[in-house]
């Protein structure tokens, strides 16, 4: 028989608010095996003692089978003394200072355990809407203060009754230590509010919310980090009712699917296109909404995402939302219950004031969010994930940085689609998202979490990083910051912080030429860039290459006003083109402003040129949302099945030392209404694609090798990038688009991080 011998496991990546220690006490028992687990300074500590083969197999089960929250990486695995006089196996006190180990977790989840709980009739927790363990649950939207125990939860005023008590002081229960545990008889209740009537019991509370959406009614419901707008998304009626209650005429509405078949997806799939991809990433633990294509065959209702060919899905993530879904036994609308713009909203009065207009009814519950948390967005571009927001499940984010700061940072983000980010020694915090800073809500909830990042991370910051513009409100909030903390100002170029992104998130490219296109950002010459080529690295950009520059008559006015920019342009070109709907003495007016320079600012933004070929293809004056124009533009452009022709090119040239795109060939080609619209629109995508190729091409002749990077808001079209991409790589050139974040404004916290911290390591 085989001596007993002892290993000491090093596991580092993400073992901290996922119930792993939990995990390896239990994995050991079942193991036979003594020892200990410990958190040391972020990682996790596991000495284990026993025979080799049952060492073996736990160190298998460890990598192969973690709890699902869990990312662990393997650091150190390595022979120990052995212990003849370990006993037993046991949860030790952490070995570090506390700060070292602070970390946030996100809200998760529901897990399969407890949704098999949930629907097994013989269990005590059989259709209760808060179940959860150490494997799921909410976190970040009911944590007080850390570190990350009860009473400093939210949960703190629900006492735990005997069952529960026992549960939580059990190390081989899935719910040891599980802070939001909750039963029926101690925990948080539904009520649901009814024109004047109130059900306090959850399940009549239940019941009732189901006959309301059967009914064709508009439910405002309490979730894990804020309230959601739902309906029948199969009535036209009631989606049109929500539309013109909540004066949100265009913008497309998500899905709630219930979880049905042996992999969930079986509801989607009856409505949307399903690929692997896109299936793996929808039952992730982190349940985000992500962009479907529709069936044509589809009984959703095309009041969902007008003009627009998909769908974003959404599976169920709370206990709540699982028997909604399920009894509803329908899709579900399911959109944030806020004003546009501003925060989700997430306390029961205010909801009721803010949205008595719009809903039919409330369900609440008395379970304290104490701040909001908006679903994760994602999209498939090139076969993977790429976010369009980071909320619930992927944030509050923690990433390690390239290189250590010698003191701690935060930094401030854009103005639209804001998250915060806090950087001290090799990590950053990155915020879930804000919103856009417009509205007082959303302002005002920018700098509390950027005080309470700072207090849960016991942390005051020496630097303060934001944009340039100083029209952005986050800009604006940097003197009482810097006051406040006695901190240092860094200003950071909106396109220098979208560039700095991509390098953070690839440090193994250390030089890169980064194409930055969105929709505006003030450059290092007081213009509003948005079409950049920047080469270099995080610290130090260059300004390489560019868009030929064009005036904006009415300059913010030309974001929701697509007709102005395409006047702007065809103006420029000496060419005629009246847009429909807009008085004669209207655009005479604007242009004799738009000659004189008055309110007419120069910009290089490919965003606002997308908006323009959506004037001249007749899709849009007017846009109810941002990125309208480019978002129909792709959908239009996926009917046509032609590139554009051999013969045509958005030329190159030569001004103040840049390489500059031409963009006068598009007004003459998108107006000629020879070719049909559809066909119109692919030809801008496979232009504006090849003027990159070329662009990248030029500057790889004048200044050696580079990594690629694409970054900024007009990379979240797939059809464009996809084909960047594949012309990139044919001509051999290493190219990347972001992965781990957002390519739009909601990285720019991130990138102004990487970018500062150059000069403040």
């Amino acid at each position: 028989m085989s001596a007993a011998d002892s290993r000491l496991l090093t596991v580092g990546g993400q073992v901290q608010g996922v119930g792993f220690r939990p995990f390896v006490y239990r994995l050991a028992h079942q193991h036979g095996l003594s020892g200990w687990v410990r958190n040391q300074g972020g990682q996790v500590q596991i000495l284990i003692h026993g025979l080799p083969t049952a060492l073996d197999a736990f160190e298998h089960a460890l990598w192969q089978h973690p709890p699902p929250l869990a990312q662990p990486q393997r650091l150190a695995s390595m022979p120990a003394d052995a212990r003849a006089d370990l006993q037993g196996f046991r949860i030790l006190p952490s070995a570090t200072h506390e700060q070292a180990e602070i970390y946030i977790p996100p809200d998760y989840f529901c897990c399969d355990e407890c949704i098999a709980e949930l629907n097994d009739p013989q269990a005590r927790r059989y259709r209760y809407p808060f179940i959860n363990c150490t494997q799921c649950g909410p976190r970040y939207t009911l944590i007080q203060a850390l570190p990350y125990d009860r009473p400093h939860t939210s949960m703190a005023a629900f006492a735990l009754c005997p069952a529960c008590e026992a549960e939580y002081h059990n190390p081989l229960d899935r719910r040891f230590h599980a802070q939001p545990l909750a039963c029926p008889q101690c925990g948080p209740q539904l009520h649901l509010h009814y024109q004047h009537q109130h059900s306090h019991d959850t399940q009549t509370a239940l019941r009732e919310a189901i006959t309301l959406l059967q009914a064709g009614q508009i439910l405002a419901v309490k979730g894990v980090g804020g309230y959601h707008l739902l309906c029948d998304a199969c009535n036209d009626q009631s989606v049109s009712r929500l539309r013109q209650r909540k004066q949100r005429p265009h913008k497309p509405f998500a899905v709630l699917f219930a979880w049905q078949g042996a992999d969930g997806l079986d509801s989607v799939r009856t409505h949307l296109h399903l690929d692997p991809h896109s299936a793996q990433i929808l039952t992730d633990p982190q349940r985000p909404i992500v962009l479907l294509p529709k069936h044509p065959h589809s009984r959703l209702s095309a009041q969902l995402a007008p003009g627009l060919d998909e769908i974003g899905a959404l599976l169920p993530y709370s206990p709540l939302h699982h028997l909604l879904a399920a009894d509803f036994q329908g899709p579900l609308l399911a959109t944030s219950a806020n004003r546009s713009g501003a925060p989700v909203l997430i306390d029961p009065a205010q909801a009721e004031q803010e949205l008595a207009d719009i809903c039919d009814g409330f369900l609440h519950h008395d379970r304290p969010i104490l701040r909001p948390a908006d679903d994760s967005v994602i999209r498939v571009i090139a076969d993977k994930p790429r976010y369009l927001r980071a909320g619930r499940g992927r944030a509050p984010l923690s990433l390690r940085l390239p290189s250590a700061v010698s003191e701690p940072m935060v930094a401030l983000g854009g103005h639209d689609k804001n998250t915060v980010a806090l950087a001290f020694e090799q990590r950053v915090v990155i915020s879930p998202h804000i919103g856009d800073l417009g509205n007082p809500q959303s302002l005002a909830l920018f700098e509390q979490l950027i005080h309470a990042l700072c207090r849960l991370h016991q942390l005051r910051p020496r630097h303060i990083v934001g944009d340039t513009h100083p029209g952005y409100a986050s800009t604006q909030a940097a003197a009482r910051l810097c006051s406040h903390y006695g901190a240092q100002w860094h200003p950071v170029y909106h396109h220098h912080a979208h560039a700095a992104q991509l390098a953070g998130e690839y440090p193994h490219e250390t030089r890169w030429l980064v194409f930055t296109w969105d929709g505006v950002g003030l450059g290092e010459d007081h213009t509003l860039w948005g079409g950049e080529a920047l080469l270099g690295q995080a610290g130090a950009w260059q300004r390489v290459g560019s868009v030929r520059p064009f005036h904006l008559p009415g300059g913010e006015r030309c974001a929701r006003q697509p007709w102005r920019t395409a006047l702007a342009l065809c103006w420029a070109s000496d060419l005629a083109w009246t847009p429909a709907k807009i008085p004669l003495q209207t655009q005479t007016l604007l242009q004799q402003a738009w000659q004189r320079r008055i309110n007419s600012p120069q910009s290089s933004a490919v965003g606002r040129l997308f908006d323009a070929a959506a004037a001249w293809l007749g899709l849009l004056t007017e846009a109810s949302y941002e990125a309208q124009a480019p978002m129909l533009l792709e959908t239009l452009a996926r009917q046509a099945k032609i590139s554009a022709p051999s013969s045509i090119r958005l030329p190159l040239y030569e001004r103040d030392g840049l390489c500059c795109i031409d963009w006068s060939p598009l007004p003459a080609l998108m107006l000629d209404g020879t070719p049909p619209t559809a066909q119109r629109a692919l030809w801008l995508h496979h232009l504006l694609a090849q003027a990159l190729l070329d662009q990248a091409l030029h500057l790889h002749s004048q200044h050696g090798d580079f990594a690629i990077g694409l970054s900024g808001g007009v990379f979240q079209n797939r059809l464009l990038s996809e084909h960047v991409l594949h012309l990139l790589q044919r001509h051999g050139l290493r190219a990347y688009l972001p992965q781990t974040l957002p390519c739009n404004d909601a990285a720019l916290s991130y990138g102004q991080i990487i970018h500062a911290s150059t000069g403040c390591a």
